[in-house]
């Protein structure tokens, strides 16, 4: 089975660009690049639909960071909370067999 070819967001940009300004055909691309037409007609796609967040406003992408942000801070509380409640939960079990009242006596 062959290996999967990664490709760049700058070398896919490059040549769908080339084919929106007619600069080369699909197939002429596909052809030098050894790529399928197909290929090149999906990443078209995918840069139209995404082109519109090119000119979002700074805000909305504040707004991604400022959520992003949050969200690790409250990974980080759970995590240190989840951490204190393993030790909490450690030193009480071992309390109870210290003191002889084991659930399992």
């Amino acid at each position: 089975m062959a290996k999967r070819r990664k490709f760049s967001s700058e070398y896919k940009a490059r040549l769908v660009l080339e084919l929106i300004s007619g600069e080369r055909s699909a197939a002429e691309i596909a052809r030098k690049e050894h790529l399928k037409d197909s290929l090149l007609y999906e990443w078209r796609t995918q840069l139209i639909q995404h082109a519109p967040m090119v000119f979002s406003p700074p805000q909305a992408n504040d707004e991604l960071a400022q959520k992003v942000a949050e969200l690790e801070r409250l990974i980080g509380q759970l995590t240190v909370e989840n951490e204190l409640l393993k030790k909490a939960s450690r030193w009480l079990s071992g309390m109870s067999q210290r003191n002889g009242n084991s659930r399992n006596s």
